[in-house]
């Protein structure tokens, strides 16, 4: 039996209940394709079926054979941006400025949803150039920008539920360090302090450092500078301070090159109110 060609068909929508109903608000189409004969779909028709559904308005595309249940369902609720977000791309955690404003180490809410990965290949591409973005990744009104490292650099993750679904996520140690690394994708180095000054209570320290240690010696020092303003005892330090470097690296990666250097930390102190014109 074809679905009827109205508003998404009452064999679509059945379609929709049944997915709605096995908790798959997010999709494949050989999920779709599993239901659709009990909802009356033929798998000739499929296809088709989807995208009336999706020009209705039942469904949303997130990528290729990839998708969402709108809240136009009743009874359904709409994947959180996180949850979609680990459905874009494997492995995921959500990271960075996300991050931050999950662990409440900042006020400021984020625009885009940035996300760690290791991967490449499986970056979704945009359906109308086919071409992979430079500046993120757009579905239902949400920004997805992917940060991608090495395996070897893709830990310090956490599983944590986010409404009804559970998601990955940088620990907060992770999560600082991350800034750290690339401030500009945690608002700005200052927002990146800040949410050291607020995590420094709670911090567990033995994690943070050991974290750093499987960065880079950048990180390390910047993190060893970071500690000793907060009042950490030098004994504590001693680690991060010992480790060498060759040269001096910016405080701030993203600020100039400019300002007074420490030679306790090899660091160039580049933040406002120590960089002269």
């Amino acid at each position: 039996m074809k679905m009827q060609r109205t508003s998404g068909g009452s064999a679509g929508i059945e379609l929709i209940r049944r997915l709605a109903g096995e908790g798959d608000r997010l999709f494949t189409v050989d999920r779709a394709r599993e239901l659709a004969p009990a909802a009356g779909i033929t798998q000739s028709y499929l296809i088709e079926a989807l995208h009336h559904l999706n020009r209705s308005g039942w469904i949303m595309p997130l990528r290729r054979g990839l998708y969402a249940i709108t809240a136009t369902m009743p009874g359904v609720v709409p994947a959180h941006e996180y949850e979609i977000a680990m459905a874009l791309i494997r492995p995921a955690a959500i990271s960075h400025w996300s991050a931050l404003h999950h662990h409440g180490l900042t006020q400021q809410i984020p625009r885009t949803v940035f996300i760690l990965t290791t991967t490449d290949v499986s970056v979704p591409r945009h359906r109308t150039t086919g071409s992979k973005p430079a500046d993120g990744y757009t579905v239902a009104g949400h920004r997805y920008r992917f940060v991608q490292v090495r395996p070897e650099r893709y830990f310090g993750v956490q599983t944590v539920w986010i409404g009804e679904a559970q998601v990955t996520i940088t620990d907060p140690e992770r999560t600082l360090l991350d800034g750290l690394m690339m401030p500009h994708y945690c608002g700005d180095f200052s927002e990146v302090l800040h949410a050291f000054e607020v995590h420094h209570t709670n911090m567990n320290l033995d994690r943070l450092i050991e974290h750093a240690f499987r960065l880079d010696d950048a990180t390390i020092k910047r993190l060893g500078w970071i500690l000793e303003h907060q009042g950490v005892p030098m004994s504590r330090l001693q680690r991060l301070r010992e480790h060498p470097i060759r040269g001096y690296r910016r405080l701030d990666p993203s600020g100039p090159k400019a300002g007074p250097y420490s030679g306790v930390w090899h660091v160039q102190e580049n933040l406002p109110g120590k960089v002269h014109p």
